[in-house]
Formats: C-alpha cells, structure tokens, sequence
C-alpha cells in the first residue's frame, strides 16, 4: 500500500492533475486489476461504508449497486424465490451463495439505473457472486478479498481492465473530515451514528406494532439513505431496497421518484411481463430498456409495428392501466425511510399507493400532526428516529 495514488482525471477529463492520497499513514486499498477513475473511488468507499453497516445491523451479508455516489440498489442477502430469480435473470446460474443473492437484489432493484455500476461486497467475493458480476456491464467492484476463482473471472472482465479493488477492512477513519469547494475548506466531524433498532422505539401512530422482519427492512432503508445523495427517500422490502430517490430538491419529488422505481420492480413480477419473449441474442442492456418501456405509458415505442419485431419474438398485448394498477395493489408490507421530516401528509399518500405500511423518518414537521393523521387513515406504523441523514 501506498499513501498517495494519481488518477487519469478528476469528475470530468480537463480536471487535471488528480489524486487521492493520505494526510498520514497509508491508503486502505490495494487496486487488484484496473485503473479505478475519480467517480469510481467516491462510488467504492461510499458503497463499502454503505455493506460494511448494513452487515453489522442485520448480521447478514450485503451488496449495493452505486452509480454516481448514490445507491442503486442495495440488499442483504436473503434467499431468492423463483420469481426474483427469473426477473433479475439469474436463473441460470445454479446454486447462488447468500452473497450472490445480495448482488441479485441490489443489481435488480433497478438495472437500468445499475448499467455501469461500481460494486462494493461485504465479505470475501466468492465464485457465484464474481460468475453473475462477469457477465454485467459494471466498472468495478470493492470488497475485502477475493476468492483465487473468483479474482481470476473478474480479471476477465472489459479485456482485462475491469476495476478490482481490495479493501482493508480494518481501517477506521479519522473522526474529523475535510473537503474544499471553491477554495474553501469545510470540515465536520464524521457520521458515525450507529443505526440500529433504538432509532425505531418511538412509534407514533395508532399502529405501533412494527415486527422484526420490517425494523430489518426500516434499518436498511435508513442506512441506505445514509450514502445516498439528499434529498433522499428509499423503499425497501423483504431484504432489499426497490426504490432509491436521490438529489431531489422537493421531498415529495423524492417519494415520487422512488415510489416509481418501487412500481416498476414489483410491476416486472406480473405475469404479463414475466411472459414477454425476447428474439434471441437480444442484449441484456436491450431486454432491460425494452421491460423499462413496456411498463411505462411509452409502451408503443416498442409495441408500434416495425419495432416490437426486433425486440419480441410474439408481439406482446398493451399492459394496461387497469391492469397495471390492479397488479400494483397486491404489494403489500413495503417498508419506507427518508433521510429528513416529511412536511407534508401528500408524501404518505404518495407511499400508501406503493404499499407502504412501516415508515421510519426523523419527525420535527410543524406538520407532524397533519403526516400522523394520514398514517392513521391508512393503518400505517410510523416511527420517529429523531435524527436527520443528509449526505452530500
């Protein structure tokens, strides 16, 4: 290890010269394969800070998918049924170890949003996991080892120039952290609240039942939004986020925003999307957009005669909004955090149409009472953590 490492570029090619280095003592990583860029190393010790934090609070491997210093996905690794497996199209692959499973589900929860992802893996990558990496269009992954197989099929990856970094896990960082904006220098002492079942004692609502298995989820949410850019609100059910609204200015746009990622994750479940027949060698990339549009009203871009025949071997019936909002009511027990107060009950409504039924934020609204009123009208348990987790 060294204590300073030179980089091609910065954010963006004329950004020159560029490096990361150590005020003291060496660099935490050793770069296995690869020449990791500027946005690359943000996204891989943001992602590792993310998997290491969401082991220790649920005691379970984990995976996130990162794309420009905010989460696409992230999950722990709980089993996969048929149906995951077939929709995050791994299905192929045999036994998946718990950690292929957490890759699945957090690659999954948005593959349009994972294309050219940077990986970051709680434990040692082993060979499931690096089989299901090889095949993706990601940068680069981090984590704390490799497996000798698994390092080499990584290695394989973008002939040989896939980004491989390996993580000392030991490392803690300094308490106090710095960074400069136009010349200035900002510092502030680190985030290092720990998350964990405390922040969710305070339950609100007229529901204060909130069982193990969604404080779980809640927890993951929360610690989620705290590597992901804010304003930030994050969906998450059954191990895994499925919904990550990131950078918004507007909370509400915020709820939007996930609660549509969530929509199109459980909308790629129905039957009429897992009976979709693809013409053959079609491009993952392709599938994926093509799935994207099905579900969304643009459908005709590729239902319209002369482009569903490059896409679908039988042209597919419109899904309609009836029968899409049909499908979208059977989801049910989702869970929701958001990285500050809601202001406003609209972002409970927003919530409840997407399933929501536990929520955890911060409080402190003078609109509390107005954003408990409506989880009451709809039964939902809502839990005050009291702290806010803006990450910028």
């Amino acid at each position: 290890m060294a204590n300073e490492m030179f980089l091609k570029y910065g954010c963006n090619p004329n950004q020159k010269p560029s490096r990361i280095y150590m005020e003291s003592g060496e660099l935490p990583i050793t770069v296995l394969n690869g020449k990791p860029g500027y946005i690359n190393l943000l996204d891989a010790f943001n992602g590792w800070q993310l998997v290491r934090e969401l082991k220790q609070a649920t005691g379970i491997c984990a995976a996130t998918s990162f794309k420009h210093v905010s989460p696409a996905g992230a999950a722990v690794g709980a089993p996969l049924s048929d149906t995951l497996k077939q929709i995050y199209f791994v299905d192929d692959l045999g036994e998946l170890s718990p950690l292929a499973c957490a890759y699945a589900r957090a690659r999954g929860a948005d593959r349009m949003s994972s294309y050219g992802d940077f990986i970051a893996l709680s434990d040692v990558c082993d060979v499931p996991t690096a089989k299901m990496i090889q095949r993706e269009v990601s940068d680069g992954i981090i984590a704390p080892g490799y497996e000798p197989e698994a390092l080499e099929i990584l290695k394989s990856k973008r002939k040989g120039t896939y980004n491989i970094i390996q993580i000392d896990e030991s490392y803690e960082p300094a308490p106090i952290e710095r960074k400069q904006v136009f010349g200035v220098t900002f510092e502030q002492g680190r985030n290092n609240l720990n998350i964990d079942n405390a922040l969710l004692e305070n339950v609100v609502t007229d529901n204060k039942n909130i069982p193990d298995d969604k404080k779980r989820d809640l927890l993951i949410s929360l610690i989620t939004l705290k590597y992901t850019q804010s304003n930030s609100v994050c969906y998450v059910k059954d191990g895994q986020a499925i919904g990550i609204g990131a950078g918004q200015q507007s909370r509400i746009h915020c709820t939007r925003l996930a609660g549509q990622k969530a929509d199109n994750w459980w909308l790629r479940q129905s039957p009429q999307v897992l009976g979709l027949q693809f013409v053959d060698g079609i491009r993952r990339a392709d599938r994926d957009n093509a799935i994207d549009v099905y579900i969304s009203d643009e459908y005709m871009d590729v239902l319209a005669d002369g482009a569903w025949e490059q896409i679908f071997k039988v042209k597919p019936a419109v899904f309609t909004k009836e029968e899409k909002q049909a499908w979208l009511a059977k989801n049910t027990d989702v869970c929701l955090g958001s990285d500050a107060f809601f202001p406003f009950g609209d972002n409970i409504e927003r919530a409840k149409k997407s399933g929501v039924a536990y929520i955890a934020q911060p409080g402190g609204s003078i609109r509390d009472d107005n954003v408990i009123e409506t989880c009451n009208k709809y039964g939902i348990a809502m839990a005050f953590t009291g702290i806010r987790l803006f990450h910028h």
